[in-house]
């Protein structure tokens, strides 16, 4: 993939969405499943199915635990996750840049 050209695993608006938000989480933090959907605004079936896509390319982790009796899941963003998405802002920029010169 060239400088320019946007990373289709995080071009998909939800999963921008997914992988911005985590962005913002900071490195070696989690942020469990039922907030990072009240924050999104998705539902668990469509939020499960992109986080299934970041995970597949490694960019996010997924890890299920209990909490005494109750499971409770936690996502956080990868190295190679945060790598893609700094790869990808600098890639857009690019783009919006050669748009407007």
């Amino acid at each position: 993939m060239t400088e320019a050209e946007l990373d289709p695993v995080i071009h998909a608006q939800s999963r921008l969405r997914v992988v911005a938000t985590l962005a913002g989480v900071a490195p070696g933090d989690q942020i469990v499943f039922t907030r990072l959907q009240k924050v999104l605004g998705m539902t668990a079936g469509n939020l499960s199915t992109h986080l299934r896509k970041l995970e597949d390319a490694e960019y996010v982790t997924v890890q299920k635990a209990f909490e005494g009796r109750s499971p409770v899941t936690s996502i956080a963003l990868t190295p190679r996750g945060r790598h893609a998405f700094e790869t990808y802002t600098a890639s857009l920029e690019a783009l919006l840049k050669g748009a407007i010169e």
